[in-house]
């Protein structure tokens, strides 16, 4: 399967066309260098977690907003590859002045795992991301392929599931320390994809109280894992 360059960013609230300029502006060079989706989603139901949460992640501010957004890469090669181009590219020179804190700013490179559901238009988003024992790759996958069609059976259009596989270490923030991830634990990186949040609700509400969630726990981290409700500002398939 393909590969995902996963992002948490916290964006200041009152900037989101701003924010939502900048990573339209951005579509042209990705393209050229290989994408073919760039998705970036602004937090809805982002809620306070006992441990972790998507905030304290990026270290969120008062005045700010969680965007869980991704790019997708025929394979890392290419990733890789585009890396190297940008770093490079006279164009891509950010601007003194940006809508957010890229120094807080999490990222990693994953593996696609699972991917289920016919896609379409997306008009709300479920992520998560987790900490997995290394032992329990297997196990995660098949967990995820069941849920994967819970949660298609309950109105979702796709759900993906990645496994990190380049997911470094920040000086302020990063995906392992966001999900508490030990030595021996892996980062996963997934989302849910909705038509709408009225039939997001309604399904999560149904999959909250069925018997088949409920008997069957993932093989992650549980108490450690971070998860928000996210609404599409930007979705092109490059």
């Amino acid at each position: 399967m393909d590969y995902i360059q996963g992002f948490l960013v916290p964006a200041k609230t009152a900037n989101q066309a701003d924010y939502r300029e900048m990573a339209a502006a951005m579509e042209p060079f990705l393209a050229e260098y290989g994408a073919s989706r760039v998705v970036e989603c602004w937090g809805d139901e982002v809620r306070d977690g006992k441990r972790t949460d998507m905030k304290r992640a990026v270290k969120a501010e008062g005045d700010e907003t969680v965007v869980f957004s991704w790019i997708r890469w025929p394979d890392r090669a290419t990733c890789d590859s585009a890396a190297q181009k940008m770093q490079a590219d006279e164009r891509m020179k950010m601007p003194e002045t940006l809508p957010f804190d890229p120094s807080r700013m999490v990222f990693g490179g994953f593996e696609t795992v699972v991917e289920k559901g016919p896609g379409g238009t997306i008009g709300y988003v479920d992520g998560f991301v987790a900490a997995v024992p290394d032992d329990k790759r297997s196990a995660f996958i098949d967990h995820a392929e069941f849920v994967a069609d819970l949660f298609l059976a309950h109105g979702a259009q796709r759900v993906t599931d990645g496994w990190g596989v380049d997911v470094p270490h920040g000086k302020t923030t990063d995906f392992n320390r966001a999900v508490e991830a030990g030595d021996g634990e892996t980062v996963a990186f997934g989302w849910v994809e909705w038509p709408d949040k009225p039939t997001r609700d309604a399904g999560m509400a149904a999959l909250m109280e069925s018997a088949e969630m409920r008997d069957n726990p993932p093989p992650w981290n549980g108490p450690t894992a971070i998860f928000g409700g996210f609404a599409p500002i930007l979705d092109t398939r490059l």
